[in-house]
Formats: structure tokens, C-alpha cells, sequence
């Protein structure tokens, strides 16, 4: 019998997860389109309105790429910046006539605000299904959002007691926490939670939220994808990617994991009133 060590390595077991940290629009809350319309509706008619070709506001690719997850006046530069445009930061105090980054900012806040003032927001069912699971499991959760709306948001969806933390675009003001790539606003709310990176898991529906997830050493970062644009979750380093929160089940590894899809509907009933972040 020889006496030479086991070449076969064992793995060891991944750790449980002790919390999980949920996106809100487009994760939770169904408001990502509402967002992109509101950001549509002040890039073209800003732009319409300066001389030279006139080239709309692309609620699908440029939403995606330059403003989806980020904090207002950074999705803004980012915008101008993809057209060549640069604009004077100016003050959070601008009115939204001013020609300011953060004038454009407070436009496109009202626009959203309007749309909010008229229509109740409605929670995903299978996310909602997820929620409870992890709440009856033992798991503490936290929902982050770059928007300043985020409470509204909550409130309207009637969801806000559904989670223990949250950490949104006021706290990440007066923090002065910089936006997604950066995973400030994650690492935040899992200070919070009281649970290291490594011990919770990201949920996300943006690549710049999956790159932060990553990014800030997350035991897991899960992508959503309601618009078949998994591939480029998955590039971001998305550890996997569901259509619907209802297909993921916590088994006991205390991993999230894919199962069957949840029955039932998988989008929120219709809204009543009329859509805007």
C-alpha cells in the first residue's frame, strides 16, 4: 500500500449565503421602461432643439449603455459624452431649465415624477415569490437603487417592508458614493446587512450592476434578463442569468441555483394610468 498523499483534490464547499441584495427597477419593481421613456422624452427634445442632425434618444441601446443603473447626472455626462456634447456641471440646486448636467438631470427627474404621480407601480410576482422564500429561509435582504425615487418607488409598489436595508441615490449623495461599475452602493448596503461580500449575492438586471457585483467580490452576482440581452450579462461576469426571479430556488448549500420556472405570470399586471427614472 503506498504511503504517497491522495492526488484527488477536494473542493471545498462554497459558503452559504447569509443575504441577498436586490436591484430595483427592472429587478423588483417594473419601472426600468418607465425610466428609459422619461430619459427619451428630455434627450430628444433637448437635442431637437440644438442645431445640427438631429439623431433620437434610443430607449433600447442607449438607455442600456449609457444611463441604465447609474446615478442621474452621471447617466447624463455619459449620454452627452457618447454625441460629443460637453455642459458645465452646474449645482443639484439647478432648476431643469438650466442648460447644466445637473439641469438636464432635474428635467428628466420631473418627467419621471409625473409619470409616478399618475400610475402605481407594480412588483414582479416571481420576484416578489423569491422574496418571501429568502425572508422564511433566513436571509437578510437589502434593495439599492441609484434613483433618488427609490422610496416613492417602494411605497407605491407596496413593497418597502419586504426588505431590511436600502441604500439609494439620496444616500449616494450625501455619502458622495460613486455609481455603477463601482460597487460602492452594494458594499454599502452589505455594511449594512452586517454580512460580508463574500457571504451575499447581487441581483441585477444592468451589465454595469452585474460589473459592480463582480467587481466588489460578491459571493454570487445573478443577472436578469427580461429583454433577451442575457449574453451580455453573462460577458459581465454574470455567475448565471434567469428570465424570472421565480426560477431561482436556495437549496441547502444556501446557493442560488436554477429550478423549474415558477408557475403563473411572470410580468406585473397592467398598470393603470399612463409610463417614466
Amino acid at each position: 500500500m503506498s504511503d504517497a498523499p491522495d492526488e484527488r483534490a477536494v473542493a471545498p464547499s462554497k459558503p452559504g449565503l447569509e443575504a441577498v441584495l436586490f436591484d430595483m427597477d427592472g429587478v423588483i419593481t417594473d419601472t426600468a421602461e418607465a425610466h428609459a421613456a422619461a430619459w427619451k422624452q428630455l434627450f430628444d427634445h433637448w437635442l431637437g432643439q440644438r442645431d445640427g442632425d438631429f439623431r433620437p434618444f434610443d430607449d433600447d441601446a442607449d438607455y442600456r449603455a449609457y444611463v441604465d443603473g447609474k446615478p442621474r447626472y452621471d447617466g447624463v455626462r455619459s449620454f452627452l459624452a457618447s454625441r460629443g456634447i460637453e455642459l458645465p456641471f452646474g449645482s443639484p440646486d439647478d432648476s431643469p431649465e438650466q442648460e447644466t448636467i445637473c439641469g438636464l438631470g432635474n428635467r428628466k427627474n420631473r418627467y419621471f415624477n409625473d409619470w409616478l404621480a399618475a400610475n402605481r407601480v407594480q412588483a414582479y410576482p416571481g420576484s416578489l415569490d423569491l422574496v418571501a422564500r429568502l425572508r422564511r429561509a433566513g436571509l437578510r435582504l437589502a434593495v439599492f437603487s441609484a434613483s433618488r425615487n427609490a422610496t416613492a418607488v417602494l411605497e407605491s409598489a407596496g413593497v418597502r417592508d419586504r426588505f431590511d436595508v436600502k441604500v439609494d441615490g439620496s444616500d449616494m449623495a450625501e455619502l458622495d458614493l460613486p455609481g455603477k461599475p463601482d460597487p460602492a452602493i452594494l458594499l454599502r448596503a452589505a455594511r449594512l446587512l452586517a454580512v460580508a461580500p463574500a457571504r451575499a449575492a447581487v441581483v441585477e438586471d444592468a451589465v454595469a450592476g452585474v460589473e459592480a457585483g463582480v467587481a466588489g467580490g460578491f459571493a454570487q452576482t445573478i443577472g436578469v434578463d427580461r429583454q433577451g440581452r442575457g449574453e451580455r450579462l453573462l460577458e459581465a461576469g454574470a455567475d448565471l442569468v434567469v428570465a424570472d426571479l421565480g426560477e431561482l430556488a436556495l437549496p441547502e448549500t444556501r446557493r442560488l441555483v436554477t429550478a423549474s420556472p415558477a408557475p403563473g405570470p411572470t410580468a406585473p399586471a397592467a398598470k393603470t394610468g399612463s409610463p417614466d427614472r
